[in-house]
């Protein structure tokens, strides 16, 4: 029986997506070869083409032994084609086969509780090479995807793993029940953790090499019912490796020119307090990062105090927060005030003592760097006061406070132009819509560059509050920005609503994403002349 062991057949290793490959590996000329076979050999039937051969993927040159079995086996003469050897091994992996696991070999629920796998057991399950082979294509096919995280959730069918990809999760693949406890033990062994433990929540870190680039994992466990879920935050240094910090201008941030050209002198001042707010990964550290960039200067002592340490900045002392040991934000900034800094960084404004601290650190001649969650920018006053700083000390010390959010970024490969009467524009307000003749609205339509989201990266956007003397005097005798501008003057730079209008107007995102990101329909209000006020709303409270 004849058969052609060539690349081609109108098939390319480039062509073969991962979502192609796990299809291929459930499919029904996959289930004609044990699956041992296949993820020995590295190969996968795909289809049979026009010509009557079949299509098989390979993640390595194939024996011509090994293509007359496939040739036996499937009956068909074959055509081979290259394939990206771990994209491979992690849909050989994630395959669903009967000769790999069945309903009856997996243990029971009860079963699996009442018997726990002892140390070396575990250790061996963990240096297992089909389970080394899908953790590292695990991590490899995020890092290729440009994912921010790995999640690795066991279920009771199995393990289930997931990507978010520009602050959205997306199902990669799930692989058999067998597999779980290995890959899981596997990771912590990575991240130093205990892999005994599987009752407490545990945290850790790793470095480790994929390909010629070098990353850092930051990883956490947590129970669940069908055992142990895992999240995987993934730092990248970078092609070279080197541990640097990943900074970028406030420009290349997405900051507007305006923005940037007042939020620049205040990053520059010699004293007081600077917060940047928005929900947990809207991108504060980032830009708190880019501020410390630029005023890193020899000249300049600069202290952070971080939970964790995401990126090293060279010229900087950067210290993580340890609980354990007791070492929390509070007790660290107390300790930085004694190093002599001119400037602090401190990651989270969590608790009041911290607050005080940050403030009283701020009065004493430092500039002080924070993060605070509040949904707008005035807001960050207001939760101050809150947390047990006083008004006047508020009032004294914040120079600005920037809140921002991140948005997805429409695919230039597959946008097209959003009608004018489109309903979903009718979401969006500001002073960019007052003219939708000239909008260059678009949305992607799905294309392989952007995976079929219609979205590739993402953007900020920002809104800058910074007070002025009718609100500082307000602040100290009111507690409260309310009333402190009767003139209906707007208290921020720009709102969060006109500023993701504007990207819109200008095609860059999407008004859906404005709307998953912003929920405009809740806190978009009338003003008393009709027109659509800003989230801050027309007299707005912090």
């Amino acid at each position: 029986m004849s058969h052609s062991a060539t690349s081609g057949g109108g098939t390319n290793g480039a062509a073969l997506t991962g979502a192609t490959l796990r299809e291929a590996a459930g499919g029904a000329l996959a289930l004609q070869l044990p699956a041992a076979f296949l993820a020995e050999q590295l190969v996968l039937p795909l289809r049979v083409g026009e010509d009557g051969r079949v299509v098989v993927a390979a993640g390595r040159p194939v024996d011509p032994t090994v293509t007359d079995e496939l040739v036996r086996r499937l009956g068909h003469a074959v055509v081979i084609v290259d394939a990206p050897t771990e994209e491979l091994q992690a849909a050989l992996l994630g395959a669903s086969r009967s000769d790999i696991v069945t309903d009856e070999t997996l243990p029971s629920d009860e079963a699996a509780s009442a018997s726990i796998a002892g140390l070396g057991d575990l250790r061996a399950q963990a240096n297992d090479a089909p389970v080394v082979q899908l953790v590292n294509a695990a991590l490899s096919d995020a890092l290729k995807s440009r994912a921010s995280d790995v999640h690795l959730e066991s279920t009771r069918s199995g393990l289930r793993l997931r990507h978010r990809l520009d602050g959205v999760l997306r199902d990669v693949a799930t692989y058999p029940a067998a597999l779980q406890g290995g890959a899981i033990s596997r990771i912590k062994l990575l991240a130093g953790l205990d892999i005994a433990e599987r009752r407490l929540p545990q945290d850790g870190r790793a470095r480790v090499r994929l390909g010629a680039r070098e990353v850092d994992l930051r990883v956490s466990t947590l129970p669940a019912l069908h055992g142990e879920s895992v999240v995987i935050r993934i730092l990248d240094h970078g092609d070279s490796g080197a541990p640097h910090s990943r900074v970028w201008r406030f420009s290349d941030l997405g900051m507007p020119p305006n923005v940037e050209a007042t939020f620049d002198p205040i990053v520059k001042r010699a004293s007081g307090l600077v917060l940047v707010t928005g929900p947990t990964g809207s991108g504060k550290t980032t830009t708190l990062y880019s501020a410390l960039a630029l005023r890193n200067d020899p000249a300049v002592k600069i202290v952070t105090v971080e939970d964790p340490v995401e990126y090293q900045v060279p010229g900087v002392t950067q210290v993580p927060v340890n609980r354990k040991a007791g070492l929390d934000f509070a007790n660290v900034l107390r300790s930085i005030l004694r190093h002599d800094p001119d400037i602090v960084m401190v990651g989270e404004l969590r608790d009041r003592e911290t607050a005080e601290m940050a403030v009283q650190s701020a009065l004493t001649g430092h500039l002080v760097f924070g993060t605070l969650h509040t949904n707008d920018a005035p807001g960050a006053v207001t939760r101050l006061i809150d947390m047990g700083v006083e008004p006047y000390l508020v009032a004294a010390t914040v120079q600005g406070v920037l809140a921002q959010r991140l948005v997805r970024v429409t695919c230039t490969s597959c946008a097209v132009p959003i009608a004018h009467d489109d309903p979903a524009l009718s979401t969006i307000g500001g002073p960019a819509f007052r003219n939708l003749a000239t909008s260059q609205a678009r949305r992607g339509t799905g294309c392989a560059r952007c995976d079929g989201t219609g979205y590739r990266g993402r953007t900020a956007i920002y809104e800058l509050y910074v007070p002025d003397d009718r609100d500082r005097r307000h602040l100290s005798t009111r507690r409260s920005l309310d009333g402190s501008r009767p003139d209906g003057a707007s208290y921020c730079l720009t709102t969060l609503a006109d500023a993701a209008a504007s990207l819109v107007f200008n095609g860059v995102t999407t008004p859906e994403e404005v709307q998953r990101v912003l929920g405009l329909e809740e806190r978009v209000a009338q003003s008393p002349d009709g027109r659509r006020a800003s989230p801050t709303r027309g007299n707005p409270r912090p």
